[in-house]
């Protein structure tokens, strides 16, 4: 089997895109069971990659002091938590309900979605670690703003991550789960 850590895998295995061969991706739009709920569950992940860019971004103009670190830590408060749980949320609703009913159509791919699962017990870590980096300088801005500056530099290497983690994992988990949902004409 190819290597399926999210360090080092480059895409989604070949013995996992079966049905992704079937049904690629520039052809899901028109696909007649490519339902509302799977552009709502897309989205989501839309969301995600905008939220962990807009906190990289503004950390690194922290970084440049080209923000407020008032603006800032009010920013990276706000839409910090909106990452961190939202991610949460929705990655606890894959592993204990979504990714259970996909196995159930198709047993096939039970490797693939534990692969998955794996990757969100990865990146709880990573949020963990931006959470406690980004509570920090949040702390600052009321104790010690002058310290900001310096404790973005740790923190963008966490957005950085967090950003990277987010490319590989979300584009893998969409070529596996859309295929699964369209073969078997699920969430019409």
């Amino acid at each position: 089997m190819t290597q399926t850590t999210i360090h080092t895998r480059q895409g989604l295995p070949p013995e996992m895109q079966l049905l992704l061969r079937d049904y690629p991706r520039d052809a899901w739009p028109d696909h007649p069971d490519f339902a509302e709920s799977i552009r709502n569950w897309m989205g989501a992940h839309h969301m995600f990659r905008q939220l962990a860019g807009i906190t990289q971004k503004d950390t690194e103009k922290m970084m440049d002091r080209t923000i407020d670190p008032a603006h800032y830590a009010d920013r990276l408060a706000h839409f910090g938590t909106l990452l961190v749980r939202n991610l949460h949320g929705h990655h606890g609703w894959e592993d204990h309900s979504f990714f259970p009913e996909l196995n159930a159509a198709d047993p096939r791919f039970e490797r693939g979605l534990d692969m998955l699962e794996g990757d969100h017990v990865e990146l709880d870590d990573v949020l963990d670690r931006f959470t406690r980096q980004g509570n920090r300088i949040v702390q600052l801005h009321q104790l010690d703003p002058d310290q900001i500056p310096e404790q973005a530099k740790l923190l963008h290497g966490l957005t950085k991550e967090i950003g990277l983690f987010l490319t590989r994992h979300l584009r893998d988990e969409e070529d596996l789960v859309v295929p699964i949902l369209l073969h078997h004409q699920l969430r019409g």
